[in-house]
């Protein structure tokens, strides 16, 4: 049994300040903890569902975002890559815990376009690209040292030359249905607002129940 407790006390969130859009208020909190210079502001952890109904959860870098969606990329055979080809919907969590906030959105993926993804992908550092290229991401290994042998023998292939985009590479972007703001509150009275889409794509605002 743990019992550690602490009170939630950085401030609270109310109705009047909430822009219409929460996409507003997402890149106004993701600033804010970049400014505060938390480890990682921007991993979110991933939820994606199997084919029999098994949730799996993972933490990945948010690399854009704003009222089109929310993008990241992986690779193409990863396990969360199979299981989104097979069922769209998404769960991503942020959570900034030292700000005492989290952040729940739920949606639909479409993978992104070649264009999009080579230029990122030209953008990361090399070494980054050669991880991409030496790791078939999800698959069983026997060793550490068969990663790091395919990830040498990469490097001195490309030693002189551009990385090429592999082909099992690629990136999703979130289309919204939801957001959710959760500001910690003392004695437990946290504020929680959800946003979510209407059919006239307008955003409807309630306050939830901590």
């Amino acid at each position: 049994m743990f019992d550690i407790r602490r009170e939630y006390n950085k401030g609270g969130l109310r109705r009047k300040d909430l822009p219409e859009n929460p996409v507003q208020l997402f890149e106004r909190w993701l600033k804010q903890a970049i400014d505060a210079e938390l480890p990682d502001p921007t991993a979110m952890t991933v939820a994606t569902v199997d084919e029999n109904g098994q949730p799996f959860q993972r933490v990945v870098l948010l690399k854009h975002a704003d009222t089109d969606g929310f993008v990241f990329y992986t690779n193409l055979g990863s396990r969360k890559a199979k299981q989104l080809a097979d069922n769209t919907r998404i769960s991503l969590h942020f959570p900034w815990h030292p700000l005492d906030r989290q952040v729940h959105i739920t949606g639909i993926v479409e993978k992104l376009s070649k264009i999009k993804v080579m230029t990122y992908f030209l953008s990361r550092p090399k070494e980054s690209q050669l991880a991409a290229w030496a790791s078939r991401q999800s698959e069983r290994m026997t060793t550490r040292s068969v990663l790091e042998s395919k990830y040498m023998e990469l490097k001195k292939q490309f030693d002189k030359g551009e990385v090429p985009l592999p082909t099992f590479w690629g990136g999703f972007k979130v289309k919204t249905n939801s957001l959710e703001f959760w500001q910690g509150g003392e004695y437990r009275l946290h504020d929680r607002f959800i946003y979510q889409i209407e059919t006239n794509g307008k955003w409807s605002i309630e306050r939830l129940a901590p």
